[in-house]
Formats: C-alpha cells, sequence, structure tokens
C-alpha cells in the first residue's frame, strides 16, 4: 500500500510540476529553478546563496548557474553579506519585482485552476495529510517494525 501511494504522491506532484514549469516557461521565459529564486527573494526577501539552496533542495553550484542568469538579465544581485564577508546576499532588483509581482498572481491563480478538480474538502485533507506526512519525516525516519 505504501509503495503504491509513493507512486500516486510522485506521479500526481510530477504532472503539476510539469505544467507549472511549462506555464512559467512559455508565458515568462524563465526555467524552473529561476522562477523558484525569484518565488523565494520574492516571499522571504534578500538571502545568502546558501539559504537559497537550503529553500529550494538543491546544490550550491546549481543555485550559482542559475543566480548568475537572473543577475545578467538584470533581475536579482548580489550585494556582501554584512554578517559574513565570505558569502554574498542575493535580491531582487526593481526589474526583478516588478516581474515577481507581474508573475506571481498569474502563478497562483494558475495552480488555484490545476487544484480545482479536487474539492475544497479534498484539498483541505491533503493539505493535512501532506503537512502531518512532512512534519513526521521531519525527525527521522520511523523504527522499521
Amino acid at each position: 500500500l505504501a509503495l503504491n501511494t509513493f507512486v500516486k504522491l510522485v506521479r500526481g506532484y510530477s504532472t503539476i510540476t510539469r505544467l507549472e514549469v511549462a506555464h512559467i516557461r512559455n508565458d515568462y521565459g524563465l526555467t524552473g529553478p529561476q522562477f523558484g529564486v525569484l518565488d523565494s527573494l520574492g516571499h522571504l526577501g534578500a538571502m545568502s546563496m546558501c539559504e537559497i539552496s537550503r529553500k529550494m533542495l538543491v546544490t550550491g553550484g546549481n543555485i550559482t548557474v542559475v543566480v548568475d542568469n537572473l543577475e545578467r538579465d538584470g533581475l536579482v544581485k548580489r550585494m556582501p553579506n554584512p554578517q559574513d564577508r565570505r558569502s554574498m546576499t542575493v535580491d531582487l532588483t526593481p526589474r526583478g519585482r516588478k516581474l515577481f509581482d507581474k508573475i506571481f498572481p498569474d502563478h497562483a491563480r494558475n495552480m488555484t485552476r490545476m487544484f480545482s478538480v479536487l474539492t475544497e474538502a479534498e484539498q483541505k485533507r491533503l493539505g493535512e495529510l501532506m503537512k502531518k506526512l512532512g512534519m513526521r519525516l521531519a525527525t527521522g525516519l520511523p523504527e522499521e517494525s
């Protein structure tokens, strides 16, 4: 049963991600990771490269390339981190903020449209179950029985 549930979860996640990445790429010319960085900075403000990597669950090398490209396009800027001279802080430029403010409402509408295949009660239950799963596993795997 657990493996069957896992396969369904992964397939559902993959489908949602594929559709949303295509939407972001086709409408805004951004990759999924580029949108992820803009989204993180847009909601949470300036962050170090390490914080962005942890937030997006990717390696620092990958984030460096993504941030390099966003910086080249004038959407983000790097600044020295006042607390740690060895690291850089990344933040949205005014152009990046404007793009984020344009994209995010559209992204939210698109996600709402995708999840509308579930009733409100089903969406609430799914959210509760995913939160429970994440919270319980955040402390480690349960002991084998």
